[in-house]
Order: C-alpha cells, then structure tokens, then sequence
C-alpha cells in the first residue's frame, strides 16, 4: 500500500501545489460535513464494499495527468480506491489514516505584534483549532494546547525557552484539552479560571489578575457566557486570546454547558451574560489582534484580524442585546460530535485514555454560534 503523510499533505497545500489531486471517496454528507481543503468528492463508498468493479468505473473518469491521493475516515477503503486507479495506471497513493490522520495536523507561523517576544499561533487544519505559544526572554507559555503536546514541546526547543505556564480561555467541548499533560510533562503551572475547573486541580485565575511571561504581562478578563469559567487574556495592547467568546465572525454558542448538565443555569441567561463579556471586549482600549481558539475554516496560520476589523465584519459583535438574546437561544446549531464526553474531561469529571480522545475530537468545529 502506498501512504502519503497528511502533514506532507499539509505542506504541499501550504505551498500551493497543484501536481496532485485529493479524491475524497466517502459518502456526500460525510463529505459536506469535514473535508481536506482543495479535494473534491467522488462518492464510490458504498460500491468500494459491495461492487468494486462499479467503483473502478466511477474512478476511471478521473483526470490521468499528475498524483492522486485518495481520502477517507480512516484510510482503509481510500486504500482500496489507490489500488484499483494503480490498476488502471494512475499514480495513486492514500492519504495516511484518513481524515483521522488529517486530524492531527498541525501548523505554525509567527505574528507580527509590538510585544518583547514572538507570538506564535498553531493551527489545526482539520479541526479548525488555534493556539498559541508566547516566548520572552527565556520563558514561555501556551494557551489553549492540543492533546498532541509534543507540538508545542518542540516549538519550545527551537526557541530555547522554559515552559512557565499554560493557559486555557475555559473547558473546551469540541477537544481534549493538552493542558495537563503538558502541565505534568513540563512542571509547569495550569491556568484555569475556577468556574470549569470540576477536579482538574488547576491553578485558578481571577478577573483582573495580571501575570508575566517574561517582559509580556498577561491580564485575565473573565468573559463568561460561552462557558462559566471563560476568561480572555490581553496580552498587553497587542492580543486578545478570546478563546470561544469572540470569533472573528461570530461569537460563542451558549447551550453546550446547559446541556451537558454542567450548568444550571439556562440558555437565555447565558446569552445575556455573554452580551455583557462582549461589550466588555468591545470596550478596549487600543486596536488589539483578536485571536480566538478555532476558525471554522481549516485553517493556515496566520488567521488574525484586529479588534476594529472584527467591530466592522462580525454581524453579532454589534447586535443590541435583545437581538443578540433572541438570536442565540432561539436558533441552536448542529452540536459537536462528542461534546458532552469532552466537556466532562476537560473540566475534571470523567477521565478518557489518549484512544479515545483521538476518537471524540473527530469531526468539524461547532463552537462559533451561525
């Protein structure tokens, strides 16, 4: 069988290669729902277990000139698609692991900012996850990390920097959270504000409460209302880390805690909670990046936009509260895959193994209201 890695993927996409062509083979609403960028969806799923001479068929009216790469969930039938184009004489390989695989993308890239240090922002491609990685004189710190630590470890070593803490905005319900295991692997502190911490034992922050990271000062707004606990860390003038309270076109859903029975309260007071955090928002001073914790996109970093351009594009930031109210309790979106599962692990109530971790974050981001 012959593999090709996503993150070899990752970077040919980056640099806009066009010698190959991504064939997605899964049904259309699978399809719909979560795809690599750039590929298109030839549906021969059903005929690939059933009739793979009819999925031969379909497939030989794919272009023959340059590399195709075949998608699925896991890797398996996309195999069986490569084989049969080989057959035909296509140069075909299978994306390795699917969009399981696809997943566990990661790329980074450094922001311009006016701080004594570097700001760099991860992205996950196929998870629509942004985090962060701050670095001054020595020290770091990572906010909002990925399960997959060693990232961020590695950023770390090629800018010569000790961990002095980890940040997460609140309890995330749409991945697991790396922040303990990279607290644990790197004794290093983990930031959480004390509202989403059910059993972490994480070090708790308040609102207003000012840390440093180096020569960067790191301010605590707590901006409940996506999440009880949810807070924004300024990074001076420069960044907003807004988590899931503020997207660059939307603004966060306020149900998920309610429904997994974390939460009492209800949907409607969340909505005018989440109004007051973000005219607390609306209220900086300066003209600060807004870096929020997903894009619904699959995003290439950098995804950045200031607080004036985001004030100017993002329809509910300027919505008056009843309308924002009405729009976020009465109009309730697809729910993350899994949310509930992940959501109890994040802030300390069930404990999951690293399989099934792997298994809950599978699926498109759903944590911007639409």
């Amino acid at each position: 069988m012959s593999e090709i890695a996503p993150e070899t993927v990752a970077q040919r996409l980056e640099r806009g290669d066009d010698d190959f062509t991504l064939v997605d083979i899964r049904q259309g609403t699978d399809f719909e729902e979560w795809h690599v960028p750039s590929s298109e969806n030839v549906d021969v799923y059903e005929e690939l277990k059933d009739d793979p001479d009819a999925a031969a068929e379909v497939l030989s009216d794919l272009p023959e000139d340059g590399e195709i790469v075949t998608v699925c969930g896991a890797g398996v039938l996309a195999a069986d698609a490569a084989d049969l184009l080989r057959d035909q004489g296509y140069d075909a390989k299978t994306l390795e692991d699917g969009m399981n695989g696809w997943a566990r993308v990661h790329r980074h890239a450094e922001l311009e900012t006016d701080l004594e240090g570097e700001l760099i922002q991860v992205a996950r491609p196929g998870t629509g996850c942004l985090s962060h990685v701050l670095i001054s004189e020595g020290e770091g710190a990572v906010f909002e990390p990925s399960q997959y630590t060693e990232e961020y470890e590695a950023i770390l070593a090629e800018y010569d920097a000790d961990l002095s803490g980890i940040f997460d905005t609140h309890a995330h319900a749409d991945h697991v959270s790396g922040g303990q295991k990279l607290a644990e692997s790197q004794e290093a502190p983990y930031h959480l504000h004390p509202a989403d911490d059910d059993g972490i034992g994480a070090t708790h922050v308040e609102d207003g409460e000012v840390l440093e990271v180096g020569a960067v000062e790191i301010e605590v707004i707590h901006t409940p209302g996506h999440s009880p606990g949810s807070v924004t860390y300024a990074l001076e003038e420069e960044a907003l880390l807004t988590g899931d309270t503020l997207f660059h076109n939307s603004v966060g859903r306020v149900e998920l805690g309610v429904d997994a029975g974390l939460e009492e309260t209800n949907v409607e007071d969340n909505a005018e909670t989440l109004y007051e955090s973000l005219e607390r928002l609306r209220n900086r001073s300066g003209d600060p990046l807004v870096l929020p914790a997903h894009d619904p996109g699959s995003p290439q970093p950098p995804v950045v936009a200031r607080l004036s351009e985001v004030k100017e594009q993002n329809k509910a930031f300027g919505q008056d509260r009843k309308t924002l109210v009405a729009a976020l309790a009465g109009d309730i979106p697809d729910q993350p895959a899994n949310f509930e599962r992940i959501k109890l692990a994040n802030v300390g109530t069930e404990e999951i193994s690293e399989e099934e971790a792997d298994e809950l974050e599978l699926g498109p981001n759903r944590c911007a209201a639409e």
